[in-house]
């Protein structure tokens, strides 16, 4: 048992020393070297759990998604609202979701399978829209796959603008101005009037997971052992 979680705990040192170098430096430009060098690891030890730099990228795309999702909400587009805004937070505070976003943003990773995040985007935004439609908050018109592909690429392009202008901290304005333009295209006014999609939200949807029993749980079950 002692083993499997000191294993556990060396793979989460390896990816968080991955993606501060794939954050700091690219894909192509990093190096196996320095991420041995920030992880403080035999190479042995990084090639147990990843077989090659192109794994190690794979591990921190499917990483940042590892997270407990927005809970139900009674409006679906609230709760779509929520998740974006959440994602945003985090990507101002969290280094592996930074580094996940640039190398799904990276058009030198050639070699790396990119498409996951957009899936995982794309299913869990398509989804929330068709249940939002079944209850009556989008305009008649709305398609909820195409309505989810528009937000998941502008919403794309909005962290890669805002990574570029200002390291991220305008992102929630940012943010804030993508959903003020996009919304009114496919939600009905009487929902819109009742959404809250201000920056100051996302501080209060980080401190709700945070004291959830359920987050704490699963924060439990991933703390390294001493």
């Amino acid at each position: 048992m002692l083993k499997q979680q000191r294993a556990i705990r060396t793979r989460q040192t390896i990816l968080t020393a991955a993606a501060k170098i794939f954050e700091e430096r690219g894909y192509r430009a990093a190096t196996i070297t320095e991420i041995l060098s920030a992880a403080g690891v035999t190479k042995g030890a990084l090639y147990f759990h990843f077989s090659s730099k192109e794994e190690l990228a794979q591990g921190i795309l499917r990483e940042q998604d590892q997270w407990l999702p927005i809970p139900d909400r009674a409006s679906k587009i609230q709760q779509i609202v929520d998740t974006v805004l959440l994602h945003a937070y985090r990507l101002q505070h969290d280094p592996m979701v930074r580094a996940g976003v640039r190398l799904a943003l990276d058009q030198q990773a050639g070699e790396v399978d990119r498409r996951g995040p957009f899936t995982h985007w794309g299913d869990i935004i398509r989804e929330l829209l068709e249940k939002a439609k079944a209850q009556g908050e989008l305009l008649p018109h709305v398609s909820a796959s195409e309505t989810a592909d528009v937000l998941v690429a502008s919403f794309a392009g909005i962290q890669a603008m805002s990574q570029v202008m200002s390291d991220y901290q305008d992102l929630l304005a940012r943010v804030n101005a993508l959903l003020r333009h996009l919304l009114p295209s496919a939600v009905l006014p009487s929902v819109l009037a009742a959404l809250d999609i201000t920056p100051a939200h996302a501080d209060a949807i980080a401190d709700e997971l945070r004291v959830s029993p359920e987050h704490e749980a699963a924060r439990g079950r991933m703390a390294p052992v001493s």
